[in-house]
């Protein structure tokens, strides 16, 4: 051992520094802390020891500090360089907050081994070190390590080999006895050079293997084709997936001459390519995909147009509006073919229609019932929440796992160039940082164009134009308006009560009767308690939850039976529903709601169909001002603004205390977690503005929708039909709607029209003066 001195102590967890080593070792407080006293030192030497998890280390290294600095990223780091090696002593006190320790340099030395078997050894390893750096062409590393004389310096050059661990370095570090250092080394070294000399061993054997099958694949495609000159193919025919079977498949299937080109160019390609090379899977897959796709294939349309009207009607009730449309396509295609001018494909022969209405109305069921009275194939492609445009028109064939878009596949699905392809819930197709796949959309639903269809990944034009089309959607507005210029809209409004009860008795019952796998003669339901479920215990356009309630009807009957056979057969009649559906969900409440001053009752349309929009008006003292609440848009909002000028403007003709109105005016719409807009409530907001300052109930029995101007006019409104049917459900006697909007009438069911006295207008007058209840005997003032 050597002299002894006191130094600061920097233990380090994630490298080992020997002699010789220069390092840099990023500066945290604790590593701060040393540098610095290091530096302040007389010798300026800290000691840089490892970090152990199971004892106090032994040996070190002394070092000193060269140079201080940043890293390119801004992190302070310091660059130390191992001189000498020190054994640990005891801890000792010093100035900072550093750790202190006492330590014993170690001298240098070969102990008691031989000079001259010291130098054998350090040759030894230096060829060893020198093989494994002329494998890495580190040539500036092998000529500074040709200089090194010295046998522990050679030693120590080891604490930069990456093929050491951290117990080796650190063994090496407590090994101050240069001989046994260099034996470790040694070992250590030759274990490594035989690893790396298997590994590079069988990396040649690989490269080998390939370039043998590279030869073999190459002899045996000259082989195939000397055989093929000779004529001395064997029968059996190619094997699937070769070239030559791509080639036959090519030339068997009825292909359109352009896409037979472009076919038979990929094939090409493909025995250019070879086995090996990656691009041959692409390609194909690309050829399964155009043979798979049906380009010549059509079904022939049904041309008895009885039958289809049969079909239809026997799926659906009602939807008139659809049926005869489809009946009219069947018409002009029977016509056309029996005076030979049915042209296969070409622009415009085939059919877009787009079915928008509430949920539960039949849009989607309806495309089979289409598709089977026209005799074709029926295919269902999902549109909701989808936002990637590559899902309608296909990725490039450049990009891993490119495949067609869902056109493509929907054809191929189907089998033929004609199907009748729904489009489901197209209102509901979104748009973000990969594309809008709605105007991707614009192109498959032009008759005009979609003769021409180009999918990004066939690269080839495809001809849609015999496709009928049919989109669902429960919300026109969300359509963007070039998409839906493409359709022919057909509005599909929702069912009378008298619609569901048919529905119920011919479709749903029947076939909740069956799924419960009871039969007519072991359940009845009554017509009475089939209005009563439509009436009280749903409220909504369609017969979703009218059937819900009727399978829950027929498992409490199966329930029933099989614990009772005997009650058979069950009659449910009206009374009988709380047993088995509990108390009604819905009744009618226009009368409590309209029973004070201020509340009028009026009809909207949601994309849930239409309903009833109760809005509600009172005056509060304070500063003059109006205040909405509801969650109203801003069209709602300007319709109440408009109408309190309104009634400013006219409050002496409408028998208005000036005063009243001078108060601070809150106007309220309930239910104010769902969002409403538009301009339909005009004359409601109107209404009970008036209401509320004169102090006269609006008649509970009365509805009303239309825009209102700030001189009085009504101006027209969309949705007349479903806000109709709102009303019929709502119990509503009187409705009063826009006179421009008198011609949509002829689209309410009779049934309706009878059950509604409905009055068209033309001035918010005139439902005022119909609207407003008498006058309280005693005149009370209201907001006081």
């Amino acid at each position: 051992m050597g002299q002894s001195r006191t130094v600061p102590v920097l233990f380090l967890s994630d490298q080992i520094v020997l002699p010789g080593m220069v390092v840099p070792i990023p500066l945290d407080d604790t590593t701060r802390a040393a540098v610095e006293a290091a530096r302040n030192a007389e010798s300026g030497q800290l000691l840089i020891a490892p970090r152990l998890e199971d004892r106090y280390p032994s040996y070190g290294v002394l070092a000193s500090v060269v140079q201080l600095g940043r890293m390119p990223g801004g992190a302070q780091i310091a660059i130390v360089r191992g001189e000498r090696r020190a054994h640990i002593g005891t801890g000792a006190s010093g100035p900072g907050d550093a750790l202190w320790v006492q330590v014993e340099v170690v001298e240098d030395g070969q102990g008691a081994h031989p000079a001259e078997e010291v130098r054998d050894l350090a040759a030894e390893y230096r060829k060893l070190l020198l093989a494994i750096l002329q494998r890495r062409e580190a040539w500036q590393v092998v000529d500074f390590v040709n200089q090194l004389d010295d046998p522990s310096a050679l030693a120590d050059t080891a604490g930069y080999a990456p093929y050491l661990s951290a117990a080796q370095k650190r063994q090496l570090l407590e090994t101050p006895d240069v001989a046994e250092r260099l034996r470790l080394l040694i070992g250590w070294t030759r274990g490594y050079l035989a690893e790396v000399e298997v590994s590079d061993k069988i990396a040649d054997d690989v490269r080998a293997g390939m370039e043998k099958q590279q030869r073999e694949f190459l002899l045996r495609q000259q082989l195939a084709a000397i055989r093929k000159e000779l004529g001395e193919l064997d029968g059996d025919g190619p094997a699937k997936g070769s070239v030559d079977d791509y080639r036959e498949r090519i030339e068997a299937a009825d292909l359109p001459e352009k896409v037979r080109e472009a076919a038979l160019r990929e094939v090409g390609r493909l025995e250019r390519a070879g086995d090996q090379n990656p691009e041959a899977g692409w390609i194909r897959t690309w050829l399964d995909t155009v043979l798979d796709v049906p380009w010549n294939v059509r079904t022939t349309d049904s041309t008895d147009l009885a039958a289809a009207r049969d079909i239809l009607d026997a799926d659906h009730h009602g939807l008139q509006d659809v049926k005869d449309r489809i009946v009219e396509f069947l018409a002009v295609r029977a016509r056309r073919a029996e005076r030979g001018l049915e042209v296969v494909g070409g622009r415009g022969s085939g059919a877009v229609l787009a079915l928008a209405g509430p949920p539960g109305v039949g849009k989607t069921s309806l495309g089979e019932s289409i598709a089977r009275a026209l005799g074709r194939r029926f295919v269902r492609v999902a549109l909701g929440g989808v936002r990637d445009e590559a899902e309608i028109r296909g990725h490039r064939r450049t990009y891993v796992g490119a495949m067609p878009g869902r056109i493509v596949r929907a054809i191929t699905e189907a089998g033929s160039m004609n199907p009748v392809v729904l489009l489901d819930e197209i209102d509901k197709v979104g748009s973000d940082y990969r594309g809008d796949p709605a105007a991707a959309l614009l192109e498959v639903l032009d008759p005009a164009q979609n003769h021409t269809f180009h999918d990004h990944y066939l690269d080839l034009d495809l001809d849609l134009s015999d496709v009928v089309f049919l989109a669902t959607a429960n919300v026109v507005e969300n359509i963007p308006p070039a998409l839906l210029d493409r359709m022919e809209l057909v509005e599909i409004d929702g069912y009378t009560a008298d619609d569901k009860l048919a529905i119920a008795q011919g479709f749903l019952l029947p076939r909740q009767r069956e799924k419960a796998a009871l039969t007519q003669a072991e359940v009845e339901v009554t017509e009475a308690a089939l209005r009563k479920i439509a009436a009280d215990y749903t409220r909504e356009p369609g017969v979703r939850q009218f059937e819900r309630l009727l399978a829950k009807l027929m498992r409490k009957v199966a329930t029933r039976l099989a614990e009772d056979p005997a009650a058979a057969p069950v009659v449910i009649d009206e009374p009988d529903l709380v047993d088995y559906l509990g108390r009604p969900r819905f009744t009618p409440d226009t009368a409590e709601r309209t029973a004070v001053p201020g509340v009028a009752t009026g009809l909207a349309v949601t994309g849930a169909g239409g309903d009833v929009l109760y809005i509600e008006a009172t005056a509060t003292p304070g500063e003059p001002g109006l205040q909405l609440t509801g969650q109203l848009g801003d069209v709602m909002k300007e319709s109440a603004q408009i109408a309190l000028s309104y009634v400013r403007a006219h409050a002496e003709e409408l028998g208005i205390d000036p005063a009243t109105l001078q108060r601070r005016i809150h106007v309220h719409v309930p239910a104010g977690a769902v969002p409403k807009d538009g301009p339909s409530a005009g004359v409601t907001m109107v209404t009970a503005l008036v209401s509320m300052a004169t102090g006269r109930q609006v008649r509970p029995d009365v509805g009303m929708t239309g825009e209102v101007t700030l001189n009085g006019r009504v101006l027209p409104i969309g949705g007349v039909k479903q806000k109709l049917l709102a009303a019929q459900r709502a119990g509503l006697a009187t409705v009063f709607i826009p006179k421009r909007n008198e011609p949509d009438l002829d689209d309410v069911p009779a049934d309706v029209l009878e059950s509604l006295d409905v009055r068209p207008v033309t001035d918010v007058a005139e439902i005022l003066s119909y609207a407003l209840a008498a006058a309280p005997a005693v005149a009370t003032p209201v907001a006081a």
